[in-house]
């Protein structure tokens, strides 16, 4: 009965209209070229400010869910991913809009990507309770050692492993600015009274995103605008359907397995799920030439991630992915700590935050249904127009939180750091989610040596702190391993070449 009482609030008409708003303007911002799921929530996050929380937060989640299916749109009619989710999208989906059949393909899209919201939402409505009463156990070293195993994963996920720690570790350096956690002492503040409790994390997200892609945006702008074809038709036919059966099923699991993991996030879970959709079919040279279940696999996969990444951020205070990790300022905003607490203390909002996934996951197919024959308009916005109204958005959302000046320099100075880590391939993810774990492991450190007297051994000596610290290696040696075999290989393939 408690459960039904929580549900009842999203059925509201403003609840339902916000998350109706939120996951149509993520649909329109994904489908965008240069525009990101991630901007679009780091951008509207300052609107939720006054709003109730479940209220808020599924509004950000609906933009969440619009915005890494809209990245389908722009993959199929232009050959240009909106997100890095939908890259792998390219692959079928721009050939079959060449042979005329770009509404079935937006179709298959929008029922793959409904499939693998749906699943992924009834996991994280069974799995991240269940995870949440084991976090109840957790003390100081055990959090510590989460924080750590956290990071790990996100420095050697980025691609570049020396690039993506040294993302990370500016990341926690940048979250040591202001009063120590423990001892009160200001830090590294050079004298600037607004930074005392450290960089706003609002503002910082909104820079470090959002325009971050606006100056990237106004580089391209020099470029001509795009010729589309309007679209027709939007349903797949049966066989279609038929022969996309076993890439749904497969793309929805690995997307949700995918999701729960910390740092890894949608592009890869699309790519992983269209390498064994290929790899298992009976036909595998199909793949690539406008085939309906190549799109199956990637957008299946890249919305389960979605509601999986919710797992971790709910249930453990990590988030899955960087939408979740900028979603966690929303969290903040509405003074909720997300953790196995979270649970015990704001049981409705959890409860809330299940039920809208389901919510928006249907609105996602309903409009993605519904203007597939409009989207050739949406793709046509210019961009001037959207660099200018970004930046606007930018300032004000910015600015409306605290009314500080100085959170105006932050976003800025995040904006062109931002701007030149996309330059120069180094990782914004890790940046961001650092600065979100850096505080979390620095005082449960220094928490747990108190509490140990500084003994090492018993600091490190609890099963679960034991369990992730070893995670924690291996997810720091295995890329290292993985490339000296790869090297291995490749010499042995020369020797027998040679020979």
């Amino acid at each position: 009965m408690e459960t039904l009482a929580y549900l009842a609030p999203l059925f509201h008409i403003d609840v339902l209209g916000a998350i109706m708003l939120g996951t149509l303007g993520g649909l329109v911002i994904g489908a965008l070229p240069g525009l990101t799921a991630t901007m679009g929530v780091a951008l509207l996050i300052p609107l939720t400010f006054g709003m109730p929380a479940v209220m808020g937060l599924n509004m950000l989640i609906g933009i969440y869910i619009g915005g890494i299916y809209g990245g389908c749109i722009s993959s199929i009619l232009l050959r240009t991913p909106g997100t890095p989710a939908s890259a792998a999208t390219v692959l079928d989906g721009y050939p079959m809009a060449q042979k005329g059949e770009a509404g079935k393909a937006l179709g298959m899209a929008t029922i793959a990507s409904t499939i693998g919201g749906l699943v992924a939402a009834v996991v994280l409505a069974a799995l991240a309770p269940q995870l949440a009463s084991i976090a109840l156990q957790f003390g100081a070293p055990e959090y510590f050692a989460l924080a750590l195993f956290g990071l790990t994963i996100i420095a050697s996920l980025s691609g570049d492993l020396l690039k993506g720690a040294i993302s990370g570790l500016l990341g926690i350096l940048i979250s040591c600015v202001g009063a120590d956690p423990i001892s009160g002492v200001l830090r590294y503040t050079f004298g600037v009274s607004g930074f005392a409790s450290g960089f706003a994390f609002t503002p910082a997200l909104i820079g470090l995103f959002a325009l971050s892609e606006v100056f990237t945006l106004m580089e391209r702008m020099a470029r001509d605008e795009p010729n589309i074809q309007p679209v027709r038709g939007r349903w797949p036919s049966w066989q279609d359907m038929r022969e996309s059966r076993g890439a749904l099923i497969r793309g929805s699991l690995i997307g949700t397995l995918i999701g729960i993991i910390p740092g890894v996030g949608s592009g890869t879970a699309s790519w992983i799920s269209y390498n064994e959709a290929r790899r298992s079919s009976p036909t595998p040279e199909k793949f690539g030439t406008g085939y309906a279940p190549g799109i199956a696999a990637t957008e299946s996969a890249n919305n389960a991630v979605c509601a999986a990444a919710l797992i971790p951020l709910l249930a453990l205070g990590i988030p899955g992915d960087v939408v979740t990790a900028v979603l966690m300022g929303g969290l903040m905003i509405q003074g909720l700590a997300p953790g196995p607490i979270m649970f015990q203390t704001n049981p409705d909002v959890i409860v809330g935050i299940f039920g809208g996934t389901f919510l928006a996951t249907i609105f996602m197919f309903i409009f993605g249904m519904a203007l597939i024959p409009l989207f050739s308009r949406i793709l046509a916005v210019p961009r001037h127009i959207l660099a200018v109204a970004i930046m606007i958005f930018c300032f004000i959302g910015s600015f409306a939180i605290n009314l500080n000046p100085v959170d105006l320099y932050t976003m800025v100075g995040f904006g062109v750091l931002g701007w030149f880590m996309q330059k120069f391939g180094f990782s914004q993810a890790a940046l961001c989610i650092a600065m979100i774990l850096g505080p979390m492991l620095e005082a449960n450190l220094r928490r747990g040596l108190m509490q140990t007297h500084d003994d090492l051994f018993a600091f490190a000596s609890g099963p679960l702190t034991i369990l992730f610290l070893t995670l924690t290696v291996l997810s720091l040696g295995w890329p290292v391993l993985s490339r000296f075999l790869a090297r291995r290989r490749e010499a042995k393939t020369m020797t027998l070449e040679t020979k």
